[in-house]
């Protein structure tokens, strides 16, 4: 059984920064890819950032130039640097794990940038 178990999350005001972590847990599993999605109220969830297994990343136009995705040492560890924050950015972060054919999710960690 693959756990996800983010942290980091908060509220910062615009322009600042935020560290999200990311961790999978179990056993016997390969990850093809780790990344994050994010979902504001009323909206749907949407690819923030990813990471395949050989380094390769993709990040969504809006946040290109502030936010970096990067994998820890293990490989199993996934982070999310985030910089220059705007109130647009707030939303739940989820962190997402492809393993196989399925698809995992953490249970979201909040961010909230005021303005």
């Amino acid at each position: 059984q693959v756990q996800l178990v983010e942290s980091g999350g908060g509220l910062v005001q615009a322009g600042g920064s935020l560290r999200l972590s990311c961790s999978a847990s179990g056993s016997g599993f390969s990850i093809n890819a780790m990344g994050w999605y994010r979902q504001a109220p009323g909206k749907q969830r949407d690819l923030v950032a990813l990471i395949t297994s050989g380094g390769l990343t993709n990040s969504a136009d809006s946040v290109k130039g502030r936010f970096t995705i990067s994998r820890g040492n293990a490989k199993n560890t996934v982070y999310l640097q985030m910089m220059s924050l705007k109130p647009e950015d707030t939303a739940v972060y989820y962190c997402n794990a492809k393993i196989g054919a399925g698809n995992y999710w953490g249970q979201g960690t909040q961010v909230t940038v005021s303005s």
